[in-house]
């Protein structure tokens, strides 16, 4: 066997993960552990390893978060690990090498699955995975590494950022180990346990961070709060105080809808109920690439009685082929009461929704989806500054994060409407009077 340094030298940990490795392995590794590093390496050496099938070339696959990520992070490190190997081609337009048996390694961005959908993978690492959407792995990559004869495997690698996707993932695959050790490996590293940087690094990392950063970064905690998150503190609350629950519909009680239209991308819609000071959040439907008509349908499937529709600004303007706008568009497919809203920054939209959800309750299971979008909805962070920038990142979660702020914002108007009524925006409760 003709044995390729291809420049990657594991320590100690890394190597036990190579060794350890099933079809299914979670890694929750520290920052700064070589979580890439590894990943990278086992890519290489499993596309060297297997056969090669000429008629249908094997492929595997590292998907970050943002394809920009991808690129920037593992891109020539990637190219780095196959210098050595005659007859690399590189295709860097497609971010994908073609190894001497054929085998191709691409990378990938969460932030466009259907480059992935209806390929065959077999093998996978999805990096960084609390950034990514919860339904990547189940919708997209699952049929992707279930061909029959080409069973393919996935290892989800990550620091945490909450119980999100990524704890839920780490949870289960633990669970799976006592069950099918054969299929299943999960692991936790924190930087105590590896010992992978200096305590004069360390040190000066903690000095310069809060505490909740520190475990996070360095402790693997999941329970941190995710840094830089707009609503983190809030829905951890109402967790705390048993507002996520079961919330039934209640046919005696109007449904408003807020919408955030996406054009390209996602859609979503928040569906609420009133209860005089109480803010029932009932359900939460998202789509894509579908229209308008689509929605409504979903819509007419629940019982709900709807009786206003709150749109953000845009919902007026025209399209140019059709001529119409899209309020025109849903009042024809039969919306209650369609109000767009005035054109706000994000700031008041983030405002009016910490302010309205110490008043909120939440059906947990089917707004699941929009409550872990508002969880993680945070500030984006500059990588060269080291500092938060003054605007929201603009990822997955931030569809439902919007549609949840005009539902609040939508309320508010309603509020400052109310005759003979001052409100103080500093201050607000949309139900300190009637209900």
């Amino acid at each position: 066997m003709t044995v390729v340094d291809i420049g990657y030298k594991p320590r100690a940990w890394q190597s036990e993960a190579h060794r350890r490795k099933r079809r299914w392995s979670v890694l929750v590794w520290h920052r700064g552990a070589g979580k890439t590093a590894w990943a990278l390496a086992e890519l290489v050496h499993e596309a060297l390893r297997l056969p090669p099938t000429p008629a249908d070339p094997r492929r595997f696959a590292y998907v970050a978060p943002l394809r920009v990520q991808a690129q920037d992070v593992a891109w020539n490190r990637l190219i780095a690990h196959v210098a050595a190997l005659p007859g690399v081609a590189q295709n860097k337009a497609e971010l994908s090498v073609t190894l001497p048996n054929g085998a191709l390694i691409q990378l990938y961005g969460a932030d466009n699955p259907d480059r992935i959908r209806g390929v065959t993978l077999d093998g996978v690492v999805l990096d960084e995975v609390a950034q990514m959407p919860p339904t990547m792995f189940r919708e997209v990559l699952l049929p992707a590494l279930s061909r029959l004869g080409r069973e393919g495997w996935c290892v989800w690698i990550g620091t945490p950022k909450g119980r999100n996707a990524f704890w839920d993932v780490y949870a289960a695959t633990l669970q799976r180990m006592e069950t099918t050790p054969a299929e299943a490996y999960a692991e936790m590293r924190t930087v105590h346990q590896t010992g992978g940087i200096s305590p004069a690094a360390l040190h000066s990392a903690r000095a310069q961070m809060t505490p909740e950063e520190f475990a996070q970064e360095f402790e693997c905690s999941f329970q941190a709060a995710i840094v830089g998150s707009y609503y983190g503190t809030e829905i951890a609350q109402a967790e705390a105080e048993g507002r996520i629950t079961r919330v039934p519909y209640d046919p005696r009680l109007p449904v408003t809808t807020a919408w955030d239209l996406g054009i390209g991308d996602s859609t979503v819609i928040w569906a609420l109920q009133r209860n005089g000071r109480e803010v029932r959040w009932i359900d939460c439907i998202e789509g894509s690439g579908v229209g308008l008509d689509w929605y409504a349908a979903e819509l007419a499937k629940r019982p709900y009685k709807l009786t206003e529709t709150v749109l953000p600004h845009d919902a007026e303007a025209r399209e140019l082929i059709s001529g119409k706008s899209r309020i025109e568009t849903l009042r024809a497919l039969g919306l209650p009461r369609c109000r767009v809203l005035p054109r706000l920054a994000v700031e008041d939209r983030i405002n009016a929704l910490r302010l309205l959800l110490p008043a909120s309750v939440f059906d947990g299971e089917r707004c699941a989806r929009g409550l872990e979008a508002l969880r993680q909805y945070r500030r984006a962070w500059d990588d060269r500054g080291q500092v938060f920038r003054p605007h929201a990142l603009h990822d997955w979660t931030s569809h439902f994060a919007d549609a949840a702020g005009y539902a609040a914002l939508g309320l508010k108007a309603a509020a400052d409407s109310r005759p003979h009524r001052l409100v103080q925006a500093a201050a607000w409760d949309p139900f300190d009077a009637a209900a």
